[in-house]
């Protein structure tokens, strides 16, 4: 049950009203007449903008057409009070009674509580990750995965049908700098002392085993072949080994993707999907030979002072043509990036949301241009851009890795801190933000540290309901069971204010959703657990408030009831997130 949904409608039956009377022209427009909680919250529980809307249309002073609304609005038995503010924007606060009965419908629904149908089962394709496979993923990469799994969590939370894809950048040069890198390493397992790693190539030593591998499956036989024949069969052998290794990193976060898309597969075998789709643009119009003017103030990798095949992304809103080409005769990268997209479209996907690191900010533009032209308009693309996150130890900077030689893995990070702490704080920013991810920090025990904060709530909460036990073994613990319970003795104010809060979560999920933002949830888990924690802290003052009260069976109840319910909320919003709820902590 949305709260704000509900009340909006009896705002929108007043309005119905009014122009039954004639006081509202019948064509007024309702479109933009909205209910939500005023940023001041001694204003009350709600705000509707309803009579600053209509007032144009019926010729009336905002406040003046307000005079009207108020009294229709405050016959509803859950409504104690309607006030007109400012201009005319009207404030409602709703009666005691009417959050019991929010209260219990979070214990009926459960697991459904704050699901939501707003996606109509659309087919959305989420890409995320796809790093390079050419090692093991560092912690940059981190926080586009996270984001991106959460956005797929999020999005199929309120009724989206949900792919989750991989596209394995397998067809630039990058490859073939990996299959030289392990070519060494495979010398090396030979026997052969290889020195210092030359430079261009990688040094890790997580290529070490594919060395090892290759020199087990093929002894010393490649050798004695040209680099023509053995890199096809090194590049194949590495790129099998990387991607396991990226599966098995990902895998450490509680990541999986359904989907694995090579770049090389557009253009191998008997078909090659980007000519084709060079060709269903030139067929529109939108593919000309032609030289581009060096660009102002910036450098552009891809500018070259020549004659080419150019895509006219400047008339879907892009800073310039761009070419497809590159003058060796193969296929430029943003040429691979426009056939991929076409083929999304082509498997049904209208909605598409791709996860870029900040490396890749320059190519949002051509790539909305190219979808808006492929589909001619029937496909939207939102890109996403995660900055960059920088790590700390108690305020040192941490720089380098042994096992990359040249950055900090994301298994690293996983492995000292764990999935859940990685994936919490890693969305406890919006994506667009730089973000300062310190070790020290994220396992502080602290109100400072927001995953401690969120889970130390619900452990709590599970305390409770285990000590409930112990004080009354006969009592239903179960929820549907609590939702009986007499819920009107839920008085305190600090009672009503978590009430109030968990109410809040499903119009809040559906808010994070429509705008992609999962690290709304984090935000508000954080307030959750400050209310549920600062209820318990008055318990400890006042006797009297205490969540076991074992001289009054049904008060005990009701205040279990609401436990219950503050632990449900934040385990949904904590799934949501991808991180595992604690019911303990050590």
């Amino acid at each position: 049950m949305d709260v704000f949904a509900g009340f909006h409608g009896h705002v929108l039956a007043a309005v119905q009203q009014l122009k039954h009377d004639g006081v509202v022209p019948q064509e007024a427009s309702i479109d933009g007449i909205t209910l939500e909680p005023p940023k001041d919250a001694s204003h009350g529980d709600l705000a509707t903008n309803a009579a600053m809307v209509l007032a144009k249309v019926a010729g009336k002073a905002p406040r003046e057409l307000a005079d009207r609304i108020v009294p229709l609005l405050a016959s509803n038995p859950f409504i104690d009070k309607v006030e007109i503010a400012g201009p005319g924007f009207i404030n409602l606060t709703l009666a005691h009674a009417f959050w019991p009965s929010v209260l219990r419908m979070v214990l009926e629904q459960g697991e459904s509580y704050g699901r939501s149908a707003i996606g109509k089962g659309e087919a959305v394709n989420i890409e995320y990750v796809s790093a390079n496979p050419t090692g093991p993923m560092h912690v940059g990469h981190t926080r586009g995965a996270v984001y991106g799994d959460a956005l797929a969590n999020l999005l199929a939370f309120t009724g989206h049908a949900v792919t989750r894809e991989y596209y394995i950048n397998d067809a630039g040069a990058q490859v073939d700098v990996l299959a030289r890198s392990a070519y060494l390493r495979y010398r090396e397992a030979l026997g052969e002392d290889i020195g210092e790693i030359p430079e261009g190539l990688y040094p890790g030593d997580y290529l070490k085993g594919v060395g090892q591998t290759l020199a087990a499956e093929h002894g010393d036989e490649l050798l004695a072949m040209p680099e023509a024949k053995w890199l096809p069969i090194v590049r194949g052998a590495a790129l099998k080994a990387m991607l396991a290794l990226i599966e098995d990193d990902l895998l450490a976060l509680g990541i999986r993707h359904d989907v694995f898309f090579s770049e090389r597969s557009l253009s191998a075998g008997s078909r090659d999907e980007i000519a084709e789709t060079i060709n269903d643009l030139k067929a529109r119009g939108l593919i000309y030979k032609g030289r581009l003017p060096p660009p102002k103030g910036k450098v552009d990798e891809d500018w070259e002072d020549r004659e080419q095949l150019l895509f006219r992304s400047t008339q879907f809103g892009d800073d310039s043509d761009r070419p497809l080409v590159k003058s060796d005769g193969s296929y430029a990268y943003f040429a691979s990036d426009i056939a991929y997209h076409r083929d999304k479209f082509k498997r049904g996907f209208k909605s598409m949301i791709d996860v870029f690191g900040a490396d890749h900010s320059g190519h949002v533009r051509r790539l909305k241009a190219a979808v808006a032209a492929l589909t001619e308009g029937n496909a939207k693309l939102d890109i996403k851009i995660c900055q960059l996150v920088r790590l700390f130890r108690g305020g040192e900077p941490v720089k380098m890795s042994k096992r990359a030689g040249t950055f900090v893995t994301l298994r690293e990070v996983v492995d000292e801190v764990g999935p859940g702490p990685v994936r919490f704080m890693m969305l406890y920013r919006k994506n667009d933000a730089p973000l300062d991810f310190d070790f020290a920090k994220v396992t502080e025990q602290s109100r400072d540290n927001p995953v401690f904060y969120v889970q130390y709530a619900h452990a709590r909460a599970s305390s409770v309901l285990r000590n409930v036990r112990e004080a009354f073994p006969d009592l239903d613990l179960g929820e549907r069971a609590l939702a009986e319970a007499d819920l009107s003795l839920l008085k305190d104010e600090g009672e009503t204010a978590l009430i109030k809060r968990i109410a809040q979560f499903p119009r809040l999920v559906e808010a994070a959703a429509e705008a992609h933002e999962p690290h709304r949830i984090g935000f508000y888990l954080y307030d959750l657990a400050g209310d549920f924690h600062g209820l318990w802290n008055r318990g400890k003052d006042l006797p009297q408030l205490r969540f076991i009260y074992e001289s009054d069976r049904e008060l005990t109840r009701a205040r279990v009831a609401l436990v219950a319910a503050t632990k449900r909320v934040l385990a949904l919003g904590l799934g949501i997130l991808g991180v595992n709820a604690m019911h303990e902590l050590h």
